[in-house]
């Protein structure tokens, strides 16, 4: 198929080398290239015709990005940055150009990774020992049976599940900060009561796992978590970094 504009992945240093054999998005894989700007360089590929966000594609955009930051910081490209041309991905990176190289020194030799916590939909015998309104809707439904107290019930404890696990996530980013160096929130997501990236030193991956792992051991009555990484630096690619450390 025909190209359709220069397919951008993510902004480099200038003396970053791509990993040998480097292929990205289409099919068959285009052949990537960096395109020097300056003292920057942005990784670049033919877009293919017809690009949509196929689980193939999705997976060679992130995976050439962590293979990018095997070698040195990479500023990365959401999936499905196209340019017209060559001039234009030039013109944008030298008219932001101090901005891309402050993130590029804040990220370097970090990965993002991402937690999201949701509650267990378990251990019922402990939360109605613990939480008073969800007692009270149990009371209620055995004295006076019926398809409302049902509902007034399950609504009870869904919100219990869900109090429980705020209150224990509470406490997580204040454990991933002495790990982490920065915290950024992520969008809502149904059923999750936390959903935040960690920007954390590659160097120190398994000990931020490991706090993770002692924080879900702790509150497996509470709480369910959800570790994903390493993962490109989406989240910390704005020019105001949030501390970690609050």
């Amino acid at each position: 198929m025909a190209a359709t504009g220069m397919y951008v992945y993510g902004i480099v240093g200038g003396a970053h080398q791509l990993p040998a054999g480097a292929t990205g998005v289409g099919e068959p894989p285009a052949a990537v290239r960096l395109l020097p700007a300056g003292d920057l360089a942005v990784v670049v590929s033919e877009a293919p015709a017809g690009l949509r966000a196929r689980r193939r594609d999705l997976m060679a955009h992130q995976g050439l990005l962590l293979e990018l930051a095997e070698a040195g910081p990479v500023l990365p490209m959401r999936f499905g940055v196209v340019a017209p041309d060559d001039a234009t991905v030039l013109s944008d990176v030298a008219a932001r150009r101090g901005e891309h190289a402050a993130i590029l020194e804040r990220i370097d030799a970090r990965v993002e990774m991402n937690v999201k916590v949701m509650p267990v939909q378990d251990h019922l015998a402990a939360l109605i020992r613990e939480d008073p309104v969800v007692r009270r809707a149990r009371d209620e439904t055995r004295r006076r049976p019926g398809y409302e107290a049902n509902i007034r019930l399950g609504e009870a404890v869904s919100a219990g599940l869900k109090r429980r696990a705020v209150a224990a996530a509470a406490l997580l980013p204040a454990q991933c900060a002495e790990i982490a160096d920065e915290m950024r929130p992520g969008p809502e997501v149904d059923g999750c009561v936390l959903n935040a990236s960690f920007l954390v030193p590659r160097r120190r991956e398994a000990d931020f796992r490991a706090v993770v792992e002692r924080c879900a051991a702790a509150h497996q009555d509470r709480l369910e978590l959800r570790l994903t990484g390493p993962l490109p630096c989406y989240s910390f690619t704005g020019p105001e970094p949030v501390p970690a450390r609050v």
